[in-house]
């Protein structure tokens, strides 16, 4: 089985080092690693060069944003399962893929996901945030749920048949595509119970509190382009579980 792992970078000449190294160290060999640069000017496409060995397809171009490029990085693939490591993430340990791979060859599942940790930028031994996940149910998404995108690894397959990122949004495209793939389209899926991905804390829909305030109207409008509305749970109501859920992570480190 091959993984095809894609790496939307601009402008992270020294996080994007963390992100490939975590890569090239996995045990499962049967990788497939694309960076896909949005046009940097900092020198990021020269440290990206230094790994050229290790990296399947480089393409450097401007292009729409992070989903856009995480579009065109689906788009190259040519592994069985597609996965998404940003360029100020990396996987807490060597054998994450290895264990990705055992559960899609084991449990015939279209996809998975597991849990994450946020780190601090400068000492990425120190968690702020523990997301620790939980087993899927459909209707879950209902009570503020879902899961850590950066942990979610989908057959490609599943990507040709029901859509890529929708570049509509600008924040919660992520969020729009784990509610389009598992509540509306009901793909299965399996959690694994471990902290697979560490992020620098700060990313693009919590940095500030516009954003916060975006990816909370893009959250209720994902539910909306989807025709998929909270049952009992009115989709406001849903939003603001989504957010009061996330406390308790701050907490359990």
């Amino acid at each position: 089985m091959k993984i095809s792992l894609i790496t939307a970078v601009l402008n992270n000449k020294d996080t994007i080092i963390d992100a490939i190294e975590s890569i090239s160290r996995q045990t499962y060999k049967g990788i497939e690693h694309i960076i896909i640069d949005g046009g940097s000017t900092d020198g990021t496409l020269d440290t990206i060069k230094r790994y050229n060995g290790n990296i399947a397809r480089i393409i450097s171009e401007p292009d729409g944003g992070i989903y856009d490029a995480l579009n065109k990085g689906i788009g190259f693939a040519s592994g069985d399962v597609v996965g998404a490591l940003h360029a100020d993430d990396f996987y807490s340990n060597d054998n994450v893929i290895k264990r990705v791979a055992e559960v899609f060859e084991k449990k015939s599942v279209d996809s998975c996901y597991g849990d994450l940790q946020y780190v601090n930028k400068g000492n990425t031994d120190r968690v702020f945030r523990h997301w620790k996940s939980s087993e899927y149910v459909p209707g879950k998404f209902r009570y503020g749920w879902m899961p850590p995108h950066p942990t979610f690894f989908v057959r490609k397959e599943i990507y040709e048949k029901y859509g890529y990122f929708n570049t509509k949004f600008q924040v919660a495209a992520d969020y729009e595509l784990m509610l389009r793939l598992l509540e509306k389209y009901k793909i299965s899926t399996h959690y694994i119970p471990e902290v697979l991905v560490k992020m620098r804390f700060g990313g693009m829909s919590n940095n500030s509190l516009r954003n916060i305030l975006i990816k909370s109207s893009e959250d209720y409008k994902a539910w909306k382009v989807n025709n998929l509305n909270g049952g009992l749970c009115p989709v406001c109501f849903t939003i603001f579980l989504k957010n009061v859920s996330k406390i308790p992570q701050f907490l359990k480190i």
